[in-house]
């Protein structure tokens, strides 16, 4: 009999009401794989990537075609060294790629210390979260955690910097100037390796900001960039371990709000919230409808805001991904059937056995495909 839970349920297309759907495609990245998978909503593949290493979170479609993307690095690097602290092997990265159709690195950046987060602006620039080592002192300051989980006494604080294409740095926000410890301590149950954990970062359609999610002290911030001040921030107050905060068009900003100690609750759930940026206010919200328990992921996730109004979300332990209709209706689901051990020794201890599990998944119409799709109709395969 089949041993892993995930597998003995449905995986792939598991349904879709097309009347409602969005249609277009979805573009996804195993964590467990090098790879990059397109399929339609049929849940069909149209065409895949073969990435230049595992990768390290997730991919995003370009205007050009071309595919963003993130991977990591060998830890044997000379030029990056060893990972800062064991779980560097589940969410680092660092090796900042564009590629073309057929899989070829157009453009490459590399920070031995990046993570989590790239945002490829399509021109060769990138806003990307990264990390520098705090000194035994300043490490000492970082408020909350587990008491003793330094590594040999260090904390690591996220920089947020953003680089032109040629690779030079033209903006940082460090954690370590700019971020008060006593306002944003570490929640209780995180250790104090990394903080505060960015885990996503994006420029604002005013260019002057910066949009950015802390997960261990659960709150989402933007930050001005002449100033380096923080001039907006939702916290614990509303927030729980989350991810994939991201600007709207009316201003509002929609986060992936996990849910892992959620205070004054007994009943742990995920749920996609809409917040109004005057106000502070939720004025959207998606949980399962049916139980609430049945939508969670402890860790990572998305949420996305589709052209015709419905949320394409990941929940991305259980590699599953569905959209929903602006009242909460199901449309279409479909479940990662790519299941695969971390090829690590190192993630593997972490994370043991065969894992389906996505950082995020992007949604597209056939519009935004078209030059994948036209490379395709004339014979060209990265697959």
């Amino acid at each position: 009999m089949e041993q892993n839970t995930l597998k003995r349920r449905a995986i792939g297309l598991t349904g879709v009401d097309k009347t409602k759907s969005f249609g277009g495609y979805v573009l996804f990245c195993p964590l467990t794989s090098s790879t990059a998978r397109l399929i339609d909503n049929n849940g069909k593949e149209v065409h895949s990537w073969n990435l230049p290493g595992r990768v390290g979170r997730h991919c995003r479609l370009l205007p050009n075609g071309n595919l963003a993307v993130n991977t990591l690095r060998s830890e044997t690097d000379e030029a990056g060294g060893p990972y800062p602290f064991p779980f560097f092997h589940k969410y680092g990265g660092g090796v900042m790629s564009e590629l073309d159709i057929n899989s070829n690195v157009v453009r490459q950046h590399v920070d031995s210390l990046g993570h989590h987060d790239q945002y490829h602006y399509g021109d060769g620039r990138i806003l990307y979260t990264s990390l520098e080592a705090l000194s035994k002192e300043e490490s000492a300051k970082v408020v909350g955690g587990v008491p003793g989980t330094e590594i040999d006494g260090i904390t690591y604080a996220d920089a947020i910097r953003e680089v032109d294409a040629q690779g030079n740095l033209t903006w940082q926000w460090k954690v370590s100037e700019r971020l008060p410890r006593d306002e944003y301590p570490l929640q209780a149950h995180y250790t104090r390796e990394h903080y505060p954990l960015i885990n996503s970062v994006l420029p604002m359609r005013d260019a002057r900001y910066v949009l950015a999610s802390m997960r261990s002290v659960s709150a989402v911030v933007i930050i001005e960039r002449e100033t380096g001040d923080i001039v907006w921030k939702l916290g614990p107050e509303v927030l729980a371990q989350q991810h994939n905060a991201t600007e709207l068009e009316n201003g509002n900003i929609l986060i992936f709000d996990n849910g892992a100690f959620r205070g004054g609750e007994s009943i742990t759930y995920t749920r996609a919230i809409e917040v109004d940026r005057t106000t502070k206010k939720i004025v959207w919200e998606y949980r399962d409808r049916s139980q609430m328990h049945n939508f969670f992921t402890p860790f990572m996730g998305s949420a996305q805001r589709l052209e015709n109004g419905n949320t394409l979300l990941c929940e991305s332990a259980f590699g599953r991904i569905f959209e929903v209709t602006g009242d909460g209706y199901v449309c279409w689901e479909y479940v990662n059937p790519h299941f695969a051990p971390y090829p690590e020794e190192e993630t593997r201890k972490i994370f043991p056995g065969e894992s389906n599990a996505l950082f995020r998944a992007y949604g597209y119409s056939a519009d935004e495909v078209a030059v994948v799709l036209s490379g395709l109709s004339n014979g060209t395969n990265g697959a």
